[in-house]
C-alpha cells in the first residue's frame, strides 16, 4: 500500500470566514486513504469548527497579532507579541519534521502566508497558498512576498487564478480549484411564509435579496437606482439588503447610512429594508424571488452558489468570477458593471416570468449538485498536491 501523504493545513483566523470554510470542506472531504490530514489552528470559535472534523490531527497554534491594520504605533508596539508567535512557529516546525509533513496548505491572509512559506523553508515541505481574492498592490507586502515563493498557488477561479499570474506566479504553479458548497445546508422546501410576516412584505409582491457585507464594490448603490427603476413598472416590489457594514471598507461614515440617504433620494426608501447582519440566511432566500448582488470583480460569489442551492435565479454582472458561477440566461442573468438600466431590465424579466424563475431555480440546484461539491473540491486539491510530486 503506497504511502500517505502528509498535509498541514495552517490557520490564523479565529473567528471563521469563508476561507475557513472552504478548507474545512477540504479537509473532511481528502481521501484518507491517500492523505493524512493535519491542522495548526489559532483557539476559538475556528478551533472548534477544526475539531468537528473527524480523522484531523489538530493543534493549537499562535500566530501573532495583524500588522496590516491599526496605526504605526499600534502596529509597532504589536510587534512585541510576535516573540510568542515566533516561538509557535518553531514548536509547529518541530511538529512538522517529527510528524514528516511532506505539504502546509494555507490562506492568503497576512499571518497564514508568511507562515506557510517560513514552515516549508524550515522543514523541506512544499507550500501551497489558497487564494480567496483577486491579487492586487492593496495587498500587504508581506502576502505579495509569499505568493511568489510558494511552491503552488490556487485561485478560487480563473479569475483570480489570473490575476496571480499577472501579478507574478508562475503559469505552471498557479492552479484554479473552485469553491463548493454542502448541500445538506440548503433546505430548498422551507417556508417562506414566516420571513416574509416577519419584514411586512405585502402578499404577491416580488421579493429581492441581497445578502453580503456592506462596502462601495459589492454594487449596492447601483442596485438601489435599479429598483428605482424597477418600481416604475411594478410599484409593490421589494427589496431586502441583508448585512453589516465592512469595516475595512468604511471611508468618512457607515456605508449604510449613505445607501439609505441614496434609497431617501431615489424615493425608494419604503420598498427598501435594511436588515443588518442575519444568521438565518437559508430563511431569507427561502422567501426571496429573486437573489440580486451586483458586485464587481467577485473572485468567486459563494453567495451566488448558496441561492443556487435554493433554486433562486440570480441577478449579478458579467464580471470577475461571477460567470464560473451563475450561467447567463441559465441560472440567472448577468449585466454589464455599472449599467444600472440593464441591471433593472433583467430583475424586471424575472419578475414577469414566473416560470423563468422556476426553470432557473431548477437549474441552478442541479448545477450546484454536479458541479461545486465538496468531493470535487477535494478532488481537484489533490490534484495540485500531486503536481508538486512531479515537479
Amino acid at each position: 500500500m503506497p504511502e500517505r501523504t502528509r498535509i498541514l493545513f495552517v490557520n490564523s483566523a479565529a473567528q471563521p470566514g469563508a476561507d475557513t470554510a472552504m478548507h474545512v470542506l477540504i479537509m473532511r472531504n481528502l481521501d484518507r486513504a491517500a492523505f493524512e490530514v493535519h491542522a495548526a489552528c489559532s483557539p476559538g470559535p475556528s478551533y472548534e469548527l477544526l475539531s468537528q472534523i473527524p480523522d484531523l490531527h489538530l493543534r493549537p497554534a499562535q500566530f501573532g497579532p495583524s500588522l496590516s491594520r491599526g496605526s504605526s504605533i499600534q502596529r509597532m508596539i504589536s510587534t512585541f507579541a510576535l516573540l510568542p508567535a515566533l516561538a509557535s512557529l518553531g514548536n509547529l516546525a518541530a511538529y512538522m519534521r517529527r510528524r514528516k509533513i511532506q505539504i502546509v496548505h494555507s490562506t492568503d491572509r497576512p499571518r497564514d502566508a508568511p507562515a506557510c512559506i517560513m514552515l516549508a523553508k524550515l522543514t523541506g515541505a512544499r507550500s501551497v497558498i489558497h487564494v480567496h481574492v483577486k491579487r492586487g498592490d492593496w495587498m500587504s507586502p508581506l502576502v505579495r512576498w509569499a505568493l511568489v515563493r510558494a511552491d503552488a498557488v490556487i485561485g478560487v477561479s480563473l479569475f483570480v487564478a489570473r490575476s496571480l499570474v499577472e501579478g507574478g506566479c508562475s503559469p505552471r504553479r498557479t492552479h484554479a480549484v473552485l469553491n463548493a458548497i454542502d448541500l445538506s445546508a440548503w433546505n430548498h422546501h422551507l417556508d417562506p411564509g414566516p420571513m416574509r410576516q416577519e419584514f411586512g412584505i405585502p402578499s404577491g409582491a416580488p421579493l429581492l435579496v441581497s445578502i453580503s457585507r456592506l462596502f462601495h464594490w459589492k454594487g449596492h448603490a447601483d442596485l438601489l437606482r435599479a429598483i428605482a427603476l424597477v418600481r416604475r413598472e411594478v410599484p409593490r416590489v421589494r427589496l431586502l439588503i441583508v448585512g453589516e457594514d465592512d469595516p475595512a471598507g468604511m471611508q468618512r461614515e457607515p456605508f449604510s447610512i449613505e445607501l439609505k440617504r441614496l434609497a431617501a433620494e431615489l424615493g425608494i426608501a419604503d420598498q427598501v429594508v435594511f436588515t443588518g447582519f442575519r444568521s438565518d440566511v437559508p430563511r431569507l432566500l427561502a422567501a426571496s424571488d429573486i437573489y440580486v448582488l451586483p458586485s464587481f470583480e467577485e473572485p468567486f460569489g459563494l453567495v451566488y452558489l448558496e441561492a443556487m442551492a435554493m433554486k433562486k435565479p440570480v441577478v449579478a454582472l458579467q464580471s470577475g468570477g461571477t460567470p464560473e458561477v451563475v450561467e447567463h440566461e441559465k441560472t440567472g442573468l448577468l449585466a454589464p458593471p455599472g449599467d444600472p438600466q440593464s441591471l433593472a431590465a433583467n430583475i424586471l424579466t424575472l419578475i414577469r416570468s414566473p416560470e423563468l424563475r422556476v426553470r432557473m431555480g431548477e437549474q441552478g440546484r442541479r448545477r450546484a449538485e454536479e458541479r461545486f461539491t465538496p468531493q470535487r473540491m477535494a478532488l481537484d486539491t489533490a490534484r495540485v498536491y500531486s503536481s508538486l510530486h512531479r515537479s
